[in-house]
């Protein structure tokens, strides 16, 4: 018994540095016109969870709600899922086929775009094949799903920052423009005094040469 409390003290030392260490996938790039990117599914029945946020466009100018495609493969070339003309999206789907998914986005849009994109391989492992004793398989199971939950959360915080950068670049833009459009009505009525102005004279001097003569 003593030995199976140090093997399950070493499992729970494993599981925690899993826990704490494992990485995020997410990646924030720009597309041209289409970019893909590989992940390797190393088990049928796994949940893939994907998200992206469009950012920006490569001009402040330039605001649409056009969207991009995204396209899900698996090993075989066949689509899985998509996700048509979005700014942003959220989804999840089971793994059927294991091995290298393709994920493809397509940017309609003439400008360069930047987009964030994050995906995550739900796995849950049985631990009844490593513990002898059956009372500690409850306390695996429990562990793997604490670590799933708490990656849900890191995955579910990350597509909202994303979204907040994406809506924090919107309104900067909107202001700039607000400005800039501000700036131009008012050199607009400027000029547009000074023309009158300029007419009046003209038309003033006209009529004073007039009453002379």
């Amino acid at each position: 018994m003593e030995g199976l409390s140090w093997r399950t003290v070493c499992c729970l030392s494993v599981l925690c540095a899993v826990l704490f260490l494992r990485p995020a996938e997410g990646i924030r790039f720009v597309i041209d016109r289409e970019e893909c990117f590989s992940h390797n599914v190393e088990y049928e029945g796994d949940t893939v969870h994907v998200s992206f946020v469009v950012i920006k466009a490569d001009t402040p100018w330039h605001y649409s709600e056009e969207g991009v495609d995204l396209v899900v493969k698996d090993p075989n070339g066949a689509q899985v899922r998509d996700s048509r003309d979005k700014t942003s999206d959220k989804f999840e789907f089971i793994v059927q086929k294991r091995g290298v998914h393709r994920f493809c986005f397509t940017n309609k849009s003439p400008y360069h775009e930047t987009i964030d994109f994050d995906v995550h391989v739900g796995h849950f492992s049985y631990f009844e094949q490593h513990a002898k004793d059956e009372h500690f398989a409850p306390l695996f199971e429990q562990i793997g799903k604490l670590d799933e939950a708490l990656y849900n959360i890191q995955f579910e915080q990350h597509w909202l920052e994303a979204q907040t950068d994406r809506q924090a670049i919107l309104n900067e833009n909107m202001s700039r423009r607000a400005v800039h459009k501000a700036l131009f009505e008012s050199a607009a009525l400027i000029a547009a005094s000074v023309i009158q102005v300029y007419l009046l004279r003209r038309l003033f001097e006209r009529k004073l040469g007039t009453s002379r003569v």
